[in-house]
């Protein structure tokens, strides 16, 4: 009988990655398992074997390209066509110790804490210059009483006499493939390699208790929305003398009410009257360390934007800092007088005297243009 192919097998396309080669075949293998199979033994064992079989050509790198260019003709000029050497590949110990109640494994030696994460928030201010803040961190530490050994004050861990001190115990079982060793966790130690005849008081045999600590947190200048901080040793602490894991704070910066942020530069929007951008003035504009004097020329339209140099935030973990924007914004007044209406109309009649003037001395006009270009 001709050989499915490898990927049809185990159910992948043929970009899947190790990962997911590796995922499939666990899955099958679980399910097509002889010892899963009583009913329908002999079946489950073909089953099986072809699903290893494809696993073994498509978890090697060297294989699979083979394989990929020759197909079954390639992998058997490999020398694993017929599939021998059914060894511990690529993780079948692991497979084998999910049918048997193996569980995972558990490491012997020293072991690193795991990593965990703060959120730490801040107004624009803070974030631009910077300052040293604490948090609040619940997180597990080595027991002080028992020095993390587990132990009660005066006693010690024993050797686990059922494993040797190993935390595994191996057993023999019989597969349609041959003999095969596996390891399970050692249910008298389960899995330490040690024994605690007493149990220390505070952390009851663990090693470890839960505390909330306050930590300083030193904030540089010039941090945004979603940096993120790393603390080394400020996480879990670690198991068998390992090391702590790390403490990573999330910055969250909130919006203000003035100033708009871009990258390290900073925008603002300031309203003048008419007058002011008409005439010219001199305002008084709002930066992050107080009132800056900013001159406006005469004429100065709305949406016109100047620049206040190195008035933005410092750049992080660097040198100088950004520039402030500032938006014009001209605003025209809702009321206004009957003194003021009359001397806007005076102002309207020689604005418009002058534009006719200055059409006539220097062309035809706008109007003229508009006849010459509909009359021809």
């Amino acid at each position: 009988m001709a050989k499915r192919d490898y990927y049809e097998v185990l159910g992948v396309s043929k970009n899947a990655s190790t990962d997911e080669i590796k995922k499939a075949y666990r899955k099958l293998a679980r399910q097509h398992h002889p010892d899963a199979n009583p009913g329908n033994k002999e079946e489950a064992e073909a089953k099986f074997k072809e699903i290893s079989e494809a696993y073994v050509v498509l978890s090697d790198p060297e294989k699979r390209a083979g394989y990929d260019r020759f197909g079954h003709a390639g992998a058997d000029g490999q020398g694993f066509g017929g599939f021998e050497g059914f060894g511990d590949f690529g993780g079948l110990g692991d497979i084998f110790e999910m049918f048997f109640g193996g569980g995972g494994r558990r490491r012997s030696g020293p072991e690193r804490g795991n990593d965990i994460r703060a959120d730490l928030e801040l107004n624009l201010k803070e974030a631009a210059f910077g300052l040293e803040r604490e948090i609040k961190v619940p997180r597990t530490e080595t027991c002080g009483t028992c020095g993390g050994n587990g132990a009660a004050p005066g006693s010690k861990p024993k050797t686990c006499l059922a494993c040797a001190g190993s935390g595994q115990m191996q057993f023999t079982q019989s597969t349609p493939f041959g003999r095969i060793v596996q390891s399970r966790t050692c249910d008298r130690c389960r899995g330490t390699g040690q024994i605690i005849d007493k149990a220390c008081p505070t952390c009851r045999g663990e090693g470890q208790v839960r505390k909330t600590r306050s930590i300083k947190v030193k904030v540089p200048p010039g941090v945004d929305n979603g940096s993120r901080l790393r603390l080394s040793g400020e996480g879990e602490a670690g198991t068998k003398g390992g090391p702590s894991g790390d403490l990573y704070v999330y910055i969250h910066v909130k919006p203000h009410r003035v100033f708009t942020r871009e990258g390290d530069d900073l925008v603002c929007e300031v309203p003048v009257s008419f007058t002011q951008a008409a005439l010219g003035d001199e305002l008084e504009v709002p930066t992050l360390e107080g009132n800056e004097r900013l001159k406006i020329p005469e004429g100065t339209q709305s949406g016109t934007v100047f620049r206040i140099r190195g008035k933005g935030v410092p750049h992080v973990n660097g040198y100088g800092r950004g520039d402030q924007h500032v938006l014009v914004k001209v605003v025209t007044p809702g009321k206004l007088t009957e003194k003021q209406k009359e001397l806007l109309k005076e102002f309207a009649r020689l604005d418009a005297d002058n534009q006719q003037a200055s059409a006539t001395n220097t062309d035809k006009g706008f109007f003229g243009k508009m006849k010459d270009a509909f009359m021809g």
